[in-house]
């Protein structure tokens, strides 16, 4: 299902004159308005002009949220504050906020591009979408809910939060859409199962999940446990939020709405441009916002792409699911590690629950990991035998995928915490430590 099927299926040579187009438009519009920009070319000895194909890129340096920090809040705004109607900001963990304005055709653009994410997993007027992303600055909320009212669906704006209360709403009122992210659909579906409440009696038929990295090992334990389609939606405030791109049933990875955002994916260390299938750092360049157009944004997620046209039968650029952020990849004893690789290895060795920690720390000057997992109700009551064997299974496992010994801890079923937003995985204690 297509919702806009003249973009989505576009001849790749059309496609690709049509981003083109808008990326000479694009900047010059930045360069003309955002003094940061201006200064940026000239710095680079670049022009406007210098930028005709998506190739000309390279000449121009990464834009990075430390200048978006620095110039807070409004500095790297295009437009006058009455031509912005909506403010949204990412806070992250430290610093200063990220802020994003958008003006009223941002706010639909954005629309546009959840409604073909959802049309994309089935969704249609028809449908009930229970939205449980935060609402407020974070984009998840409002940004699912925009595009729900799109396609005239009808929207719960449940929010985050009070999981005895979602469940009732998906029973009563009949949802069968859910939006979150992957960590609370899970647990969604565990407090179900605690509470022997049967799948019969909601009416879920897919859901969209995001704004955090999860594997496909997650995904089938999602479908598992909700009875549905589980489709993946990406995208980040910066950019626009939810939308950019977006998963469908046709291969692995997720389209990128290419008439509004133009990607490449680049060396971590060199900045390089990278060819097909080569993993390297996400970088977006805005093709149509106006409040807040970035050039060469680099996100600092992990990824590749290809233009292979997918069996779903649309023609746009085709990411692979996010494996993590190379700011938050952890280095250990010189071996690069994300803990969506720690993920997959514990879901497709089974008897463990999808609920995990990452403990690293220096001991005499040496890196150690250690991974607390939580056994499967049935695996917590078997022989300790039994539970020795799985534990040197998976580490086993975990030192084949990734080169590294670690030690690997169980603990009970339930006693890791539970996020109603984004799981945090990994706790770093190596700077505390030294």
């Amino acid at each position: 299902m297509y919702w806009n099927e003249t973009i989505e299926t576009m001849d790749t040579e059309r496609l690709r004159a049509l981003q083109d187009e808008r990326l000479r438009e694009q900047v010059r519009y930045t360069y003309d308005r955002v003094p940061f920009y201006k200064k940026m070319f000239d710095d680079a000895g670049a022009q406007p002009g210098d930028i005709r194909t998506a190739k000309d890129l390279e000449k121009l340096p990464f834009t990075s949220k430390t200048d978006l920090r620095d110039n807070y809040p409004y500095g790297l705004f295009a437009v006058p504050m009455d031509e912005v109607v909506r403010i949204h900001a990412s806070s992250g963990t430290t610093g200063k906020a990220t802020v994003v304005g958008y003006t009223a055709s941002d706010l639909a653009l954005w629309d546009e591009c959840v409604a073909r994410a959802l049309t994309c997993a089935g969704g249609t007027r028809e449908d009930i979408v229970q939205v449980c992303y935060g609402y407020g600055l974070f984009t998840g909320g409002l940004g699912l809910h925009g595009g729900a009212e799109r396609i005239g669906a009808t929207v719960i704006p449940a929010s985050t939060g009070n999981t005895a209360r979602q469940i009732t709403m998906l029973q009563d009122y009949g949802s069968t859409m859910l939006c979150c992210t992957p960590s609370y659909a899970l647990y969604i579906g565990e407090t179900l199962e605690k509470n022997h409440i049967p799948l019969s009696t909601i009416h879920l038929k897919a859901g969209l999940f995001g704004a955090e990295p999860w594997t496909l090992g997650m995904k089938e334990e999602i479908e598992k446990r909700l009875g549905i389609k589980a489709y993946d939606i990406y995208g980040l405030s910066e950019i626009s939020g939810p939308g950019v791109s977006f998963g469908c049933d046709g291969s692995d990875g997720l389209h990128v709405n290419d008439d509004h955002f133009l990607i490449e994916i680049v060396d971590p260390v060199t900045g390089k441009v990278l060819p097909d299938g080569e993993k390297g750092e996400v970088v977006f360049t805005t093709l149509t916002k106006r409040a807040l157009p970035l050039l060469r944004y680099n996100t600092h997620d992990i990824s590749s792409i290809t233009h292979e046209r997918c069996a779903c039968g649309r023609t746009l650029t085709r990411m692979a699911r996010i494996t993590g952020r190379s700011d938050d990849m952890l280095i250990i004893r010189g071996v690069n590690v994300f803990p969506s690789q720690i993920e997959s290895v514990l879901l497709s060795v089974g008897q463990v629950e999808p609920y995990y920690m990452i403990l690293v720390d220096r001991v005499n000057n040496l890196d150690v990991m250690e991974i607390k997992v939580e056994l499967s109700a049935d695996a917590f009551s078997d022989r300790v035998r039994g539970i020795e064997e799985l534990e040197a299974k998976i580490r086993a496992s975990i030192e084949s995928t990734l080169g590294i010994s670690t030690k690997v801890t169980f603990v009970e079923p339930s006693s890791l915490p539970r996020s109603e937003g984004k799981a945090k995985r990994v706790i770093d204690l190596r700077g505390e430590n030294q």
